[in-house]
């Protein structure tokens, strides 16, 4: 029987979230003088996420924010400020309120955009019925010396410059002894085109990444890296999966396609 979303779901679901993300961060923080100056810091239920020299959002974020928190987000502004990186909260439905939501307002804060979080019971039969019905795909765990092959496939997929290829094979490579962490090579026809990254905590595997090559898109390449890594998942003994998307995008898309279903939007503010 699949689950339903209740305000205990999705409080596994974003600690899920927050557990993969401190994962990583926390092993990039140990790379001798923690070149990428990686910070976390609790502030009430809140986790704040900042990775100075790598801006953008991905690394630099607050979790895990809730109805009663709205003492500690002067906190968490100043921490921001104190590093000069734009302060980015990330809001679930299930734990905000209108005391929070005004307070974020007040405070000089808007609603900017919305994130899909995304998640299947692996009980579920249709998610446990998979079968990789394409034979021009092949699916193996990435070797310690594919790092390179994985960066460019990283960096490529996302449109990323090439100038990053390296930074992100280091920042991934640290996690390959990582029991949680398992990185995985997607080939078609015996040529490498996507990469899938999976986290595994609790008895929750979260899709924490992936990327396709351009070329090789509309091929199958992601929808076979999500069943894949479910199938994995579930002889892990896993009963629940969890992946984020962009509202509405391919990556969304193969994810219901899969069996996943959404479980929320999380609303995203930043300062004006």
């Amino acid at each position: 029987m699949s689950l339903v979303v209740n305000k205990g779901l999705a409080e596994r679901l974003e600690i899920s979230e927050i557990d993969t993300l401190s994962s990583r961060l926390t092993e990039m923080q140990k790379i001798d003088g923690n070149p990428m100056k990686v910070e976390i810091q609790k502030f009430g239920n809140a986790t704040a996420f900042t990775v100075k020299n790598i801006p953008g959002p991905s690394f630099n974020t607050v979790k895990g924010l809730k109805e009663g928190d709205e003492k500690q987000i002067d906190k968490i502004i100043d921490f921001y400020k104190q590093k000069d990186i734009p302060v980015r909260f990330e809001l679930t439905p299930a734990h905000t309120s209108p005391d929070l939501l005004t307070h974020l307002s007040e405070t000089g804060f808007y609603h900017n955009d919305f994130h899909t979080t995304l998640y299947a019971s692996l009980s579920n039969e249709a998610v446990t019925s998979y079968k990789l019905n394409e034979q021009k795909i092949s699916i193996c765990k990435l070797k310690r010396n594919d790092f390179d092959t994985f960066a460019e496939i990283y960096t490529k997929g996302f449109k990323m410059p090439a100038f990053l290829k390296s930074g992100i094979a280091q920042n991934n490579e640290i996690l390959y002894n990582i029991k949680n962490w398992t990185f995985y090579l997607a080939s078609y026809e015996n040529e490498p085109a996507g990469i899938g990254v999976s986290f595994i905590k609790d008895r929750i595997v979260t899709l924490a990444a992936a990327a396709t090559l351009p070329a090789f898109r509309n091929k199958g390449i992601q929808s076979a890296l999500i069943n894949h890594r479910i199938n994995e998942a579930i002889l892990q003994n896993c009963d629940l999966v969890v992946g984020q998307a962009k509202f509405g995008s391919v990556s969304q898309n193969n994810m219901e396609r899969a069996g996943m279903s959404i479980a929320y939007t999380k609303a995203i503010w930043v300062e004006k």
